[in-house]
């Protein structure tokens, strides 16, 4: 197979109609490890909205239970991504997302927000990072199929395409990124769970790193000291670089699924989708309005 063969082929299929298939394509043939960084980057994103951030630290799922949140978070989203929304395993992984959510008061704009990063957030990486540009079509597809996980969901008001979604991300950004001492906790804590997947004599050295790919108002908002211009250099450049290395190599035969992480840890022995997740936290606000969307009693629409 030649390095742009897989991209020829999507350019010959439909991106509404196959969106799922060149979804999974882009994910886990073309770019595994970059939508895995992307995506991981997405959600720390959201930490820097207090409305999330707090949620977050209240329920510990993100300062006690770290390595599990992410573990969970990471199967039950791959699970839509390699079975399709209508598999049994995909309305499973959303069923459970959404009996989540519903225990939790989780305004339909927050909502909305989270998945405006699982759109922008992997074509800015890719297009930054990756081996190669996302394509139009792979861009469209993505769109439709967020789109489609938002309507499972039961989140209204969804951007029609993907400038809609960035403007609809970047807008919030500017009106809600702030200062809040307990979202700061929750990014603490992923960047402690991040470093700990590696020998503790590199923690320091992983944070800056890490640090370094953050972008100015996310810093500012957790209050974090910027790293030297140096580092921020460097380890742009060593990212960029493992891109073009990628390019060079034969592309991908198998498709690389989040559940072959390496950084999933807490499931040795297998899991059951049904049993990932959180449950309701005494002492923490329900959501008192019932969305629309997939449910315990009807798992698709």
């Amino acid at each position: 197979m030649k390095r742009f063969e897989r991209l020829e082929r999507i350019r010959r299929m439909d991106p509404v109609a196959d969106a799922v298939e060149i979804y999974r394509i882009s994910a886990t043939l073309e770019f595994p490890w970059d939508f895995a960084r992307a995506l991981e980057l997405a959600l720390y994103r959201t930490y820097a909205v207090p409305s999330i951030g707090r949620l977050l630290a209240e329920t510990a799922e993100l300062t006690d239970r770290t390595q599990k949140r992410y573990d969970d978070t990471s199967l039950l989203l791959d699970a839509v991504v390699e079975h399709g929304f209508a598999s049994v395993q995909g309305r499973t992984a959303i069923r459970r997302i959404n009996q989540m959510h519903r225990a939790y008061d989780i305004s339909n704009d927050d909502m909305r927000y989270v998945l405006c990063t699982f759109v922008v957030t992997p074509k800015r990486w890719i297009d930054a990072y990756g081996w190669r540009r996302m394509s139009r079509h792979e861009i469209v597809a993505a769109t439709v199929y967020y789109r489609t996980l938002g309507r499972h969901m039961g989140i209204t008001d969804l951007p029609e395409s993907y400038e809609a979604f960035e403007d609809c991300l970047d807008a919030y950004e500017e009106a809600h990124f702030a200062w809040d001492e307990q979202s700061r906790r929750v990014s603490d804590a992923t960047l402690d769970l991040m470093t700990s997947w590696y020998p503790k004599p590199m923690a320091p050295v992983l944070r800056a790193a890490t640090l370094a790919l953050l972008d100015e108002q996310l810093l500012r908002a957790f209050r974090y000291e910027p790293p030297a211009p140096a580092t921020t250099t460097v380890v742009r450049r060593a990212v960029r670089m493992r891109g073009r290395l990628v390019r060079l190599l034969p592309p991908r035969r198998t498709p690389h699924y989040g559940r072959q992480n390496w950084e999933i840890k807490g499931y040795p022995n297998g899991y059951r989708l049904a049993d990932l997740g959180t449950r309701p936290v005494p002492g923490v606000r329900g959501c008192p309005v019932r969305h629309t969307g997939i449910s315990a009693a009807d798992p698709l629409e």
